[in-house]
């Protein structure tokens, strides 16, 4: 499965470390993450030398062919508001995981399109299983793995 996984960038990096965990399950299940390079903590390096236009155009490409796309949430960010946006206008499936107790976007928390999850969770492994739970069901409804 070809997966797109969003996470901030240049809205904060704390959350590299679970960025990087995700990243490594998905690899490590054989799914295919053109964005993989984004867990990465070296990427605002890698980043910074790309135009604006050609992150964009990169970026819409790769929702355009995914199967799904997987999003942290914890740490606001621009760019991936409008990646779970194009992907559920698209009909895609879209996870949103985010630690507990976090403040998160209500335009996320409340959209009833179909085919979001969102996931609360509250350590690595118990976002892992949600990621794998999300990969597994087949759903054209809203889902709510879990809520705070």
């Amino acid at each position: 499965m070809n997966i797109y996984f969003s996470c901030s960038i240049t809205g904060g990096r704390s959350d590299q470390a679970v960025y990087q965990k995700i990243v490594e399950f998905l690899v490590d299940y054989g799914h295919e993450v053109p964005t993989a390079h984004l867990s990465r903590e070296d990427v605002l390096e890698d980043e910074r030398v790309v135009l604006p236009a050609d992150v964009y155009e990169r970026d819409v490409r790769w929702v355009n062919e995914c199967d799904a796309l997987i999003a942290e949430v914890s740490t606001p960010s621009h760019g991936v508001g409008y990646e779970i946006a194009l992907a559920l206008l698209q009909g895609k499936p879209v996870l949103c995981c985010y630690r507990q107790g976090k403040t998160v976007s209500k335009m996320i928390l409340g959209n009833s399109q179909p085919g979001l999850s969102l996931y609360a969770y509250e350590s690595a492994s118990d976002m892992l299983d949600a990621v794998e739970r999300f990969l597994e069901q087949k759903s054209d409804g809203p889902n709510v793995i879990a809520r705070e």
